[in-house]
């Protein structure tokens, strides 16, 4: 049995993470942390993490300023840490790096098995593919999402990226007389609008030919299984830096 500790509970996300959690067998939430002290769906609410019980991981669904209340929480209590969180500064990326060196700590920029399966055929095929094809990447997202392009973006351009050994530059976007394409660069494009979950691209361009890898999300649920499948991964594990893809090797 995984115990887990919501935070951002009430949330989309967090309501989502919730409901698979008291639907499975092998996890108990010992209740969630938001900005009002309740109960929902007959779990505990708090108002501070000071107030939540120890658990074996906390989940946060919030936003990314409330990194410091998550990690100062699983640096007190031991708890492995589920960041799924987007938009985190380069200072919040270097204080969770830090914390990785004392608690377990799971961060990847996107929780859905199918991405993260996507993310290992992008690599593949940049290296297969070579400098013969150009790549461009296209995210599409909700009228809400706050930033962009998304990290899912981002990860997926790392992993290209590695194939050619960091060598190629990101552009992102065109405008006015760009001129020729340059075989150094991987485009990164990004579209809001309406409702959309999630959406990812990766088209690779050569002559008189067209490889594209893509995945679209039809429901957020995809990504609190990823944070509850994390979570039970997670436990006993020593301090570190985990992700994804340690979870679907493991």
């Amino acid at each position: 049995m995984t115990d887990i500790l919501i935070s951002g509970i009430c949330g989309h996300m967090g309501r989502n993470v919730l409901e698979l959690a008291l639907a499975d067998a092998e996890i108990h939430c010992v209740g969630g942390v938001d900005l009002t002290a309740g109960e929902l769906q007959g779990v505990p609410v708090f108002d501070s993490f000071a107030d939540a019980p120890a658990a074996d991981a906390v989940i946060d669904f919030s936003c990314a300023d409330n990194l410091e209340n998550v990690l100062a929480y699983a640096e007190r209590t031991g708890a492995a840490a589920i960041l799924a969180a987007t938009g985190y500064t380069q200072e919040q990326l270097a204080r969770i790096e830090d914390a990785a060196k004392r608690i377990p700590l799971f961060k990847t920029a996107n929780l859905s098995v199918g991405i993260n399966l996507l993310q290992k055929l992008v690599r593949e095929a940049a290296a297969f593919l070579g400098e013969n094809f150009d790549i461009e990447i296209v995210e599409r997202h909700h009228n809400l999402k706050k930033d962009a392009p998304s990290g899912t973006a981002y990860m997926l351009a790392e992993s290209a990226n590695a194939a050619f050994d960091g060598g190629k530059e990101y552009v992102y976007g065109r405008e006015g007389m760009v001129g020729a394409r340059r075989k150094a660069e991987i485009g990164i494009h990004a579209v809001r609008g309406g409702t959309i979950v999630g959406e990812h691209e990766v088209m690779f361009a050569g002559d008189d030919e067209i490889v594209t890898l893509a995945h679209s999300a039809r429901s957020k649920r995809v990504f609190a299984a990823g944070a509850v499948r994390a979570a039970k991964f997670m436990q006993g594990k020593p301090a570190g830096r985990y992700d994804m893809q340690d979870v679907l090797r493991g």
